[in-house]
């Protein structure tokens, strides 16, 4: 839906090469928006509910910001200072007058733009970098230059939308004076920004090349798209080769997927717009509309699983995702796409938004296909991944989330093989995310905290595996991006669903590898979840795993040695130097039981290790500002051996309703857990108080096509692929 003019001014762009600062014909109407769609559709929102809230919303917003009057700062302050959220406001409200304009036709949105660009114009070249940076490339409105890229694809498009409405004089004042030199100074004049392969660099790259349509500078569009020497190692193009697998899924996580989304979609817009004959959309096999779906799956309820340096309350209902969502349906028309706005709540005032509203309207949505999925990671999906198991699609059931990906670049954490577990609406087994309170100024300005690196991102912080408790490459991340599990096997369905993962390198010497299988079992509400991590080392080490769990500790089958009149620390360094320790135990053969109550749902967590040590405790040790939240954990500990297999299941069960004060099932199903080997196979028996035994043959060959067999419940069984599954009698169980 591009108009003529707009299509007359992209033919020309497209067909006559101009050098910088040239001035081709019809040099001011909108480029990154189709102002044609939306005009005048103020009158007519409220046919689209969804649309006229929007309108509503955007509208209290500027009218508000226009009441108190044009104010734009000299910088000073970091995240969450008064400069700082000023300035972020700003270009709110500079992308909302545009967008208001069009949609209006109200020329008050123009003269509010107008008069703060002026003034930007004048403040804007006066400023040096920032003077609240500290280790970050500093910018020159924010501490950050990310900021400045941010403020640049907001205010760019705003600008974008007014800009045939001003007169030629303060066009060019703007232009050169507020969107060139801020498109200089995050290109040239940040060259190890913009040509990196980073989120960072992508906010950068979408700002400039924006900026270079609007500016009618094709210069500036190659440079944003190909890097500064134009050659394709770097850029926007150059990022979608390296930082989504073919699966869509972002190197950085979930949480930085949800944060990189919008920039790499709404330039991505912006190039389909202005040239078409690119095919941006269609780029790696559609890469940039799989993101936006891997992104959405990479949910529970909404909220990004929070791996790596993630917020654990960043969910679906964020700009990132209105756009993503918006600029996804307008290209596929997915009616599943509408269900996940419809669940958000909000589009955007834009034609994909409007194309939203009105679709929502006439009942076209259709349920979004959250499945079992394996995403993998790195650029040709041989990075390992995360594996999704999912019990539904509904949002109270089950869902296991195994992280064995790649490092994730700076914003990755040690945790190879590590793994979070949804049920019942909550997060039971937990992933801490990132130590930070972001935008909080009394939180070191909204930055990340030392914490983040003490203890965030450390191993023991995680729920893999530790050995003579140091991280994961001796918590060196550019080490750690040289090394990436392998996934062996993945089952999305059938009566068991599950992952194997090898990891060898983040120890010297040390390979381990992890099954997490999510096994249904008929009369239970939830599935177990039953992990095997077995570790083959060339000497004598400490293995510790734990395991962090949201809930009450309610009973362990096993005595406990508690710490009731001091709290000792686990240990001094490298995460365990956080970590409270409340009590020890030594959990004999059928006894090795810890159940706590989350959201009045029970869970058992039972181990069969041999010899192990149980400790359990809470983070937040050695946090005098209180930094950290405590949240309680449960680690087995082993000494000495070289090889070593943990064998742990976690079993939901039972209901407690504090209304009608009445308790269920709070007593575990299962009577016991048992491990043996056989040959090149794990048995993994479970027997249950009552009915039968359930046993889970799992082979060390994890090809799909290979047979074997093992002797289970007194008689010879066979089976095909990895991961066998064997109901016994009751008077056969063993």
């Amino acid at each position: 839906m591009i108009g003529r003019n707009l299509l007359l001014g992209v033919a020309l762009i497209a067909m006559t090469p101009l050098t910088a600062h040239a001035a081709p014909v019809d040099d001011a109407h909108p480029v990154l928006t189709d102002a044609a769609a939306l005009s005048g559709l103020g009158a007519q929102a409220q046919r689209y509910p969804l649309f006229a809230e929007e309108l509503a919303r955007v509208r209290k917003l500027v009218d508000t910001e226009m009441k108190n009057g044009i104010n734009v700062p000299v910088p000073k302050d970091a995240g969450g200072g008064a400069s700082h959220e000023q300035h972020k406001r700003n270009y709110t409200a500079l992308y909302g007058a545009g967008l208001l304009y069009r949609v209006t036709g109200d020329k008050r949105y123009v003269d509010y733009a107008r008069d703060m660009l002026l003034a930007y114009a004048k403040l804007y070249p006066t400023l040096g970098p920032h003077p609240a940076a500290k280790n970050e490339a500093a910018g020159r409105l924010f501490w950050q230059s990310l900021n400045d890229s941010v403020w640049l694809v907001y205010g760019i498009q705003g600008y974008d939308a007014v800009r045939d409405a001003l007169s030629p004089a303060d066009r060019k004042t703007i232009d050169d004076n507020v969107f060139r030199k801020m498109a200089q100074f995050l290109s040239t004049g940040s060259p190890k920004v913009f040509d990196r392969i980073h989120n960072h660099a992508t906010w950068a790259n979408a700002g400039v090349g924006m900026t270079g349509y609007v500016l009618r500078d094709p210069n500036m569009v190659e440079q944003a798209l190909k890097g500064l020497d134009k050659s394709g190692k770097a850029g926007f193009l150059r990022q979608l080769d390296l930082l989504f697998s073919p699966d869509g899924y972002y190197a950085e996580g979930p949480y930085y997927q949800r944060y990189a989304l919008q920039p790499f979609v709404i330039f991505a817009a912006a190039v389909d717009a202005n040239e078409p004959q690119r095919h941006i959309f269609e780029y790696r096999d559609g890469v940039i509309l799989k993101a936006i779906r891997s992104a959405i799956q990479t949910t529970y309820d909404g909220y990004f699983f929070p791996f790596n340096d993630a917020m654990p309350d960043k969910s679906l209902k964020t700009e990132e995702l209105y756009q993503a969502v918006a600029i996804g349906y307008g290209k596929t028309h997915d009616p599943a796409l509408l269900s996940i706005a419809q669940w958000q709540g909000r589009t955007v005032l834009t034609p994909q938004g409007l194309d939203v509203a009105r679709d929502l309207a006439a009942g076209k949505s259709r349920p979004f296909p959250f499945a079992s999925m394996l995403l993998r990671d790195g650029p040709d999906g041989d990075h390992g991944g995360i594996a999704i198991l999912r019990d539904g699609a509904g949002p109270k059931d089950q869902v296991l989330a195994v992280k064995n990906t790649a490092q994730g670049m700076g914003h990755g954490h040690f945790d190879k093989l590590n793994w979070i577990l949804y049920d019942n609406g909550q997060a039971v087994v937990t992933d801490y995310g990132a130590a930070r309170f972001l935008n909080i100024e009394a939180k070191d300005g909204g930055r990340y905290l030392p914490e983040n690196v003490s203890w965030a991102a450390q191993t023991v912080a995680h729920n893999t595996l530790v050995v003579d408790e140091t991280s994961h490459f001796g918590a060196d991340w550019k080490r750690g991006e040289t090394l990436s599990p392998r996934q062996l096997w993945f089952a999305g369905e059938g009566t068991v669903r599950g992952s194997i993962a090898e990891m060898a390198g983040a120890y010297p010497g040390v390979t381990f590898r992890r099954a997490l299988l999510q096994v249904p079992v008929e009369g239970a509400k939830s599935p177990l979840v039953v992990d095997l991590l077995k570790v083959t080392g060339g000497k004598a080490a400490r293995y510790d795993l734990p395991l962090h769990y949201a809930g009450q500790l309610i009973d362990t089958g096993f005595p406990l040695q508690s710490n009731v009149t001091t709290r000792p620390v686990l240990g001094k360094a490298n995460g365990y130097q956080h970590l409270w320790v409340d009590a020890t135990g030594k959990p004999a053969a059928q006894n090795g039981v810890v159940t706590w109550i989350e959201d009045g749902r029970f869970y058992s967590y039972r181990v069969a290790t041999p010899g192990v040590t149980m400790i359990l405790g809470e983070s937040g040790a050695g946090d005098p500002r209180f930094n950290l939240r405590r949240e309680p954990f449960i680690l087995q500990r082993l000494d000495g051996a070289k090889d070593a297999a943990f064998v742990s299941l976690l079993e939901p069960h039972g209901r407690y309703d504090a209304s009608a004060e009445t308790t269920t099932g709070s007593e575990s199903a299962v009577r016991s857990l048992t491990h043996e080997r056989q040959g090149d196979i794990d048995l993994v028996t479970i027997t249950f108080r009552k009915g039968p035994s359930v046993v889970l043959a799992i082979a060390d060959d994890t090809d799909a096509a290979k047979s074997h067999s093992a002797q289970i419940g007194g008689k010879a069984q066979g089976w095909k692929g990895a991961v066998g599954r064997f109901a016994i009698p009751q008077e056969k169980s063993r």
